[in-house]
């Protein structure tokens, strides 16, 4: 039994506490049951069920601390993994950013799980596969897909009194499709906490249109252009965005937001005025659990208000050296849309490039926040508002800081990887070469 409720979890978590010996304990409990199924070649290759459960108890005396996890929880094991946690805080060095564990937290009840998803039947994973395989036959498509659902849940209890349970749920999607004749490639990407949300069908006509439609992609000169980003691309870099929202790495002189001669660029304008990003874990889109692995609450919280720094992301060491309150840091990013449609996205573009995914991401410079990648899975030249034809994929030299201060467009956002994106047209996005990849 891999997933236990609140008052199970409690007890046992209870039970493990009073083995404790040492200054202070944090126990932590999850559990989850997944099932997938994985498909290529048009055809279904592996299916499978997991289930997992783990305690882990840290143990610490003054400054030195110990971890031990286990996965059977009669009375003798519970004693063994407390015991095992103490014996190893005891011969470790003592830790200067220990954090004494938090008391009594109040959270908001979570909003991220749903019986449909948890309920997900073999027969419906089949279902979700066929209807992907059955249209890629018939439009000379070969498909490779998987599929992920989970549900679960987390506790955390300590001996300063503090207890917090969540459960969740979640399906991960996604397929990619390839032409027969091998020069044309499609993909599409979906996630939820509800499974009534997703359309197999849909997800995957997606990816076949973009196959059919970026077969003999020509190749076109590397340069400036202006470029239409799917949400799936915008989200590789607005996430990159938010790994510079780390105050200690500003202060220290290490990111993005550092000020030149010292402190941070909070209060600044860094981008475009129309960019608002924030994190919301009761978002109805995106919602996430409402307490994280320190057990410190998680609220909705503005980072970038009208292109203003408004929030730097605080762990509690930090906070403390700090003298300020400890700000979590996000558990998914929102970033504000606009009206327009893809299509009339499109029509207002003279010339410009659309943009399906970026992959192969990688950091060039912290301090601008530039990235270098490569497109992906369908990349179409736009001339006089209508797509003219694929093109070759691209390696691209930018920053979503730079990106965000040459924006045109912002359009209806979209889920992508737990977090909510818009569709983005940006003016002078740089592509450095040609990349043969399809």
């Amino acid at each position: 039994m891999a997933i236990y409720t609140e008052a199970e979890a409690r007890k046992i978590m209870e039970k493990a506490l009073s083995f404790s010996t040492a200054d202070t304990c944090e126990i932590n409990l999850s559990g989850s049951e997944s099932g997938n199924i994985r498909y290529a070649r048009n055809s279904v290759s592996t299916s499978g069920h997991r289930s997992n459960q783990t305690l882990v108890v840290q143990s610490s005396y003054g400054k030195k601390s110990g971890t031990a996890t286990i996965d059977e929880f009669d009375d003798a094991s519970l004693k063994k993994v407390v015991e095992r946690s103490q014996e190893l805080a005891k011969l470790s060095p003592e830790n200067p950013e220990f954090m004494e564990p938090l008391g009594p937290q109040v959270y908001d009840k979570a909003i991220n799980y749903v019986d449909d998803t948890a309920n997900i039947s073999p027969d419906y994973r089949t279902s979700v596969a066929k209807a992907s395989i059955e249209p890629a036959v018939a439009n000379d498509v070969t498909a490779a897909g998987f599929l992920d659902d989970s549900y679960g849940f987390s506790a955390m209890l300590n001996s300063n009194g503090l207890f917090a349970y969540n459960k969740s749920s979640n399906v991960d999607f996604t397929v990619t499709m390839r032409s027969n004749d091998g020069t044309g490639s499609g993909w599409v990407s979906r996630d939820f906490n509800d499974i009534r949300k997703f359309d197999a069908a849909e997800a995957s006509k997606v990816a076949i249109d973009k196959a059919v439609m970026s077969r003999e992609a020509k190749a076109i000169e590397p340069g400036k252009y202006t470029v239409i980003l799917e949400p799936a691309a915008g989200e590789n870099l607005i996430g990159n965005l938010g790994f510079a929202i780390n105050a200690r790495t500003a202060d220290e002189g290490r990111s993005f937001m550092s000020k030149e001669g010292g402190g941070t660029k909070m209060g600044e304008k860094i981008v475009d005025e129309r960019v608002n990003l924030w994190s919301d874990p009761l978002h109805p889109e995106v919602p996430t659990g409402t307490w994280n692995g320190s057990g410190q609450a998680l609220k909705k919280t503005s980072w970038i208000e009208n292109g203003v720094v408004k929030n730097l992301a605080y762990d509690r060491f930090w906070a403390k050296e700090k003298g300020v309150a400890p700000v979590p840091f996000p558990s998914n990013l929102i970033m504000g849309g606009g009206d327009a449609s893809l299509e009339e996205m499109i029509a207002s573009t003279k010339k410009g490039i659309l943009v399906t995914r970026l992959w192969y991401i990688r950091s060039v410079d912290p301090q601008t926040l530039l990235y270098t990648g490569l497109t992906r899975d369908g990349t179409f030249y736009i001339e006089n508002g209508k797509i003219k034809h694929p093109v070759k994929n691209f390696r691209f030299n930018e920053s979503p800081i730079i990106m965000l201060n040459n924006l045109e467009t912002l359009g209806k956002q979209v889920r992508i990887n737990g977090n909510l994106i818009p569709y983005m047209k940006i003016r002078d996005f740089t592509f450095t070469s040609l990349s043969d990849a399809v």
